[in-house]
């Protein structure tokens, strides 16, 4: 009998460590060029201001009491119409444009390239079983997207790298432009070294006449149980004639203002609005911090996104919208609020339902 129970044992443990060793978790990267970086030491990147994931008064079990409790309305009850554009054939013209997949996954068009930021189109997690997205009318797939000219991927998180997707837009792309440490996954996965650059923070590269500046965000990273090991960032990406803002994913601080009197004003800012948590304060956004960040870039457009495809929070799935529409009104903010898949343009005053509430 013991000699089975310890075969048993042996069979799961094997199995579990088949699968921690998986591509999907990515590499580990090496911590020896990191040495030398101020936000790097005992072997994790580190916040600029002190930054716990949970509250003190938070804990798993009273997080477990908020999951279990959790709004009605977390998921959407209906399908999500989306708008399946033909992203080959797109003509932007002459203004850039940008096609939001939901979450922090978008397209940008501009000034005759194409950027993909944040890409993920299967799920949130290393599971299956974890993860999926809201159900929509239609969805994209690699074979849906142009040939790519930037990647570009803010940090690890599985709601921002996504594995499957990653492996077969590859081919597909030009230039990847990330985060430190970051490049380790990509390279395993069959980004070449030509292929890519990683930054640190206050580090900046030029893609022909583009300029990323990888920048400060107030957040963490991680694929298996340690955290920190890979940088998460925020991007500015300047052009000849503009100036944009994309934001990753991040608490609030006060890099945003910074930021603004540095490299704004901007001419959009890209800022995640959702997921948000009693117990997790500090590494996202409430709906009003991320329009109160939006006026410290100094940027004259505002879409919000980190909602509208996954629950990842205990919140009501359109609360983060409805919350940050009601204090743009009251701030003054414009905010881009485009259907999933609807390509929109940066100038102010764009009209646009709140195809939310129909769902």
């Amino acid at each position: 009998m013991v000699i089975y129970i310890g075969l048993a044992i042996a069979i799961v443990a094997f199995f579990f460590l088949t699968f921690l060793n998986s591509e999907v978790f990515g590499a580990q990267p090496n911590f020896k060029h990191f040495k030398e970086y101020q936000n790097f030491s005992e072997g994790v990147f580190h916040n600029q201001s002190v930054t716990e994931v949970m509250s003190d008064d938070g804990s798993f079990f009273k997080i477990l009491k908020e999951w279990i409790n959790r709004s009605k309305d977390n998921v959407p009850k209906n399908t999500i119409p989306i708008i399946k554009t033909d992203l080959i054939n797109f003509n932007p013209g002459e203004q850039p444009q940008i096609i939001w997949f939901g979450h922090s996954s978008y397209l940008i068009y501009i000034e005759g390239k194409k950027i993909l930021v944040d890409p993920v189109f299967n799920r949130a997690s290393p599971v299956s079983i974890m993860g999926k997205p809201f159900k929509m009318s239609d969805d994209y797939k690699v074979e849906d997207f142009p040939e790519i000219d930037i990647l570009l991927i803010t940090h690890d998180h599985y709601d921002h790298l996504d594995y499957e997707f990653i492996k077969k837009i590859l081919a597909k792309t030009k230039k990847i432009v990330t985060s430190k440490g970051v490049d380790a996954h990509l390279k395993l996965w069959g980004a070449t070294q030509e292929q890519t650059i990683s930054l640190n923070w206050n580090e900046s590269a030029s893609v022909e006449n583009f300029k990323f500046s990888c920048l400060p965000a107030r957040h963490f990273s991680g694929r298996k149980f340690k955290r920190a090991t890979t940088l998460w960032s925020s991007f500015a990406l300047k052009t000849e004639n503009y100036n944009l803002y994309l934001g990753g994913d991040s608490g609030f601080d006060t890099h945003f203002e910074r930021i603004g009197n540095e490299l704004g004003p901007f001419d959009l800012a890209i800022l995640e609005c959702g997921q948000y948590g009693k117990y997790w304060p500090y590494i996202h956004m409430l709906p009003e911090e991320t329009i109160k960040a939006s006026k410290l870039l100094k940027a004259k457009v505002l879409l919000p996104v980190h909602w509208g495809k996954f629950s990842l929070s205990t919140h009501s799935w359109l609360e983060p919208i409805e919350r940050a529409v009601s204090e743009a009104e009251k701030q003054n903010v414009n905010l881009l609020t485009p259907k999933i898949g609807e390509p929109i343009g940066l100038t102010e005053n764009q009209s646009f339902k709140k195809w939310w509430t129909e769902v």
